[in-house]
């Protein structure tokens, strides 16, 4: 389907903005134990380590239990070393976006009746479910292309959109048998993916080149088609394309990356909160009326190097999450080595908390506090949505990123041995 025209674009805005179905946030009743023999806990996947640890979702954040997520490691190492374009491939991760490791970890979830854990591993090239009884995979999907990274799950738990990076493609697959239920372009480089909560759309961010050096802002044209792409989540046909660029250079901000990076909607959808590559702060975009509304600058740590070209894969700020009422927004000042709170009404920063390149934010399981990873000094940290403060740090393994909320039976503490 063919992108539509701005003229074009404006009105089937306004009409998808009304389509939307208004869920009501999750509030402190969605307590942990809410499913009948289930716990709710939080994956944290430690990508450089090949592990993902299970925390409490609550609380003081304990450690519940680890999990082996690359258990077929020989096997797929000896597939990677016997084929030469994906040896290549495998290298160019760990040497580029994996700055020197593997990636073996992107991003989790588990399946709705708490037995399995579903991950995209990167440097792999695919998504496996694994059986968190016993550890063993369940199934595996290979992803088009040489790279795997974010996922998205349907409100329903039953779909899981993952994103294959080198071939500008989304694959949509059932969690339970991995089969592969739908799929749909992207822009250059897919990144993260947003199921609307009704389940009727999956919005995805592409955001380009994001490995090259050519990161001064006239190069910025050399990162590829950088795009919003909205599809029907049943049909998998695209609904409309939004260009930030278009949006950026209209508010004059021509000079700014137009690649989307983690990105949060408000509770009705009306508004979608968003980073992009280089930039310390994030967009307000008015999903009705198609125009970047606000635009939120935060600080810079005075120790961080203006060079952009030592900034990891073109982020400065990587992070975002939004209390269950949208009164508040979470933000990951990766480069910065902060979090903040911000509120939503009047955009004003609560305290800067200290952070080791924290890489993702997300919203505890009884929506008071925010939840960061910090990569840099592998923990994560729970921050008071209420007052901006740090409350707790937990150690995890080696560079976490993706932080999710998921379900494991209770009195889950790790695979059985064995």
């Amino acid at each position: 389907m063919p992108a539509f025209t701005t003229r074009h674009l404006g009105a089937v805005a306004t009409a998808f903005a009304l389509a939307l179905t208004v869920v009501p946030a999750a509030t402190a009743s969605a307590a942990p134990d809410a499913r009948a023999g289930l716990r709710e806990v939080m994956f944290v996947g430690n990508n450089w380590d090949g592990t993902a640890d299970v925390i409490r979702s609550t609380g003081d954040f304990a450690g519940i239990g680890r999990i082996d997520v690359v258990p077929d490691r020989a096997e797929r190492m000896a597939e990677i070393n016997a084929d030469p374009i994906k040896w290549i491939y495998f290298q160019a991760i760990r040497n580029g976006v994996g700055e020197g490791h593997d990636q073996l970890v992107d991003d989790m979830y588990s399946t709705p009746d708490g037995a399995s854990v579903v991950v995209s591993r990167p440097s792999f090239a695919d998504v496996v479910s694994l059986d968190l009884a016993t550890g063993d995979i369940n199934w595996r999907f290979p992803v088009s292309g040489y790279r795997s990274d974010h996922m998205a799950v349907s409100p329903d738990g039953t779909r899981v959109a993952v994103s294959a990076s080198t071939s500008n493609t989304v694959h949509v697959l059932d969690i339970e048998t991995g089969e592969q239920v739908g799929s749909f372009g992207t822009g250059d480089k897919p990144h993260e993916n947003i199921f609307s909560r009704d389940g009727r759309y999956i919005w995805n961010m592409s955001i380009g080149e994001v490995n090259t050096a050519l990161d001064a802002p006239w190069l910025d044209w050399t990162k590829g088609d950088r795009r919003i792409t909205v599809v029907d989540a049943r049909t998998y046909q695209q609904v409309k394309v939004v260009d930030m660029r278009e949006r950026l250079d209209a508010i004059g901000l021509g000079d700014h990356s137009d690649a989307v990076r983690p990105a949060v909607f408000s509770p009705d959808e009306s508004k979608l909160y968003f980073q992009v590559s280089f930039f310390n702060g994030f967009f307000e975009y008015d999903v009705a009326t198609d125009r970047i509304t606000r635009t939120k600058t935060l600080p810079k740590n005075p120790a961080t190097s203006e060079d952009r070209t030592t900034w990891v894969n073109d982020s400065r700020h990587h992070g975002l999450s939004m209390s269950p009422d949208g009164a508040k927004i979470c933000v990951a000042g990766t480069m910065d080595d902060y979090a903040t709170v911000v509120d939503r009404g009047t955009l004003r920063e609560g305290p800067l908390v200290t952070a080791s390149k924290p890489y993702w934010a997300t919203v505890s399981g009884d929506g008071r506090h925010c939840v960061v990873s910090e990569s840099g000094a592998d923990q994560v940290t729970a921050i008071d949505f209420a007052t901006g403060e740090k409350s707790v740090s937990v150690p995890v393994g080696d560079h976490p990123q993706r932080v999710r909320i998921g379900h494991v039976a209770a009195g889950w503490t790790g695979p059985s041995a064995g």
